[in-house]
């Protein structure tokens, strides 16, 4: 650079100072306007804080928190490693935080309880507000103890602690949404090709499958459980068109309820491959609404969507109650989910 060329001086923040002499007001008087602090009229407080955005001030976030006692940050623990349930139900919980000037930060603790500690014991140095869990599956527990840390915990998507507060989708329910719509339909020979049998949400929905039908007259088949894979789906339509049919006798299923969105796939590819029309033939609706399988199968799946971002939010809002001092009722709260309608199974005569 040539000597006669001055470098251009950085621009200073702007002060508190400055904003109270704009305004018109002491420094005290400007701080707890800006704080939501004080007694003041309406119009001193409007004017204040117009002030303090018409000249680009930015309080110091740290001085906020030592005067609070709060870093305005939570913390999110998630063992989903590929974010499938964790990164929507994520945007959820900072929907919730955003207005209330709380940042998020994501945390994967795989499943390693040496690295889940790591992760726990930088949110408590950095002192967070609190915690929320979040998991790849509602009956396992991240690998770490979160209770008694002296924050708030909150759970979503995951195993609680005894006495804590969690959120979870409404599995039963959402199966209930599937085998009713194929009724509508007038589907009348509804399997059901699900995941293994270790996890709990095969079972829920598996009991709500059945209860439906039982509801309806219908006859019902025993769910086909195996893995969460789209070569499950072709192998179960093998077992289900090649084997004795549906409910001992020999005709075959006219829909396939299926426990994810994976599964629904490889058995609308495995109908195809037969020549089998999906929906005129067999209607197929899947479990979940992931996005990037259901819009891209073809034709595009129906499937139980699960609302993470909604439980997300309704974590975030239980943990600002909380960090406020509000009490509230231990306990895991089911939310609804919703089905999301596609042309893998067509639409009820009034739909």
């Amino acid at each position: 650079m040539p000597s006669d060329v001055q470098p251009t001086p950085a621009k200073q923040p702007v002060t508190l100072r400055e904003v109270a002499a704009l305004a018109g007001v002491s420094v005290a008087t400007a701080s707890k306007a800006l704080n939501g602090q004080g007694r003041m009229t309406a119009e001193t407080r409007a004017r204040i804080r117009e002030t303090a955005q018409r000249l680009g001030f930015r309080p110091n976030s740290l001085a906020q928190s030592l005067l609070r006692r709060r870093s305005f940050t939570v913390g999110l623990l998630t063992n989903d490693t590929y974010g499938r349930f964790s990164l929507p139900l994520m945007a959820g919980v900072s929907d919730a935080l955003v207005d209330a000037g709380v940042s998020v930060f994501l945390c994967n603790v795989e499943d390693d309880p040496r690295l889940a500690q790591l992760h726990v014991d930088a949110m408590l140095d950095k002192r967070v507000d609190g915690i929320i869990a979040t998991g790849k599956r509602i009956d396992r527990h991240l690998p770490v103890d979160l209770a008694n840390l002296g924050i708030p915990a909150i759970y979503a998507f995951t195993q609680p602690d005894p006495g804590a507060i969690a959120f979870v989708s409404d599995d039963a329910g959402g199966a209930r949404l599937a085998v009713e719509h194929f009724c509508r339909l007038g589907r009348r020979r509804i399997a059901h090709v699900s995941g293994p049998a270790s996890f709990a949400v095969v079972h829920a929905r598996a009991e709500a499958y059945r209860e439906v039908l039982a509801e309806n007259g219908l006859p019902v088949m025993e769910p086909l459980l195996g893995p969460w894979s789209e070569a499950w789906g072709h192998e179960a339509v093998r077992k289900l068109f090649d084997g004795e049919g549906f409910d001992g006798t020999r005709e075959k299923p006219d829909a396939v309820f299926c426990g994810n969105d994976q599964i629904a796939r490889g058995v609308i590819d495995a109908l195809r491959e037969r020549g089998i029309g999906v929906p005129d033939e067999v209607g197929v609706i899947g479990f979940d609404n992931w996005q990037i399988v259901a819009e891209a199968t073809r034709p595009p799946l129906t499937s139980v969507d699960m609302n993470l971002s909604a439980l997300g939010r309704e974590a975030g809002l239980a943990l600002l109650s909380l960090v406020g001092g509000e009490p509230a009722l231990p306990g895991i709260r089911k939310l609804p989910c919703r089905l999301v309608v596609r042309q893998s199974c067509g639409r009820p005569p009034d739909g």
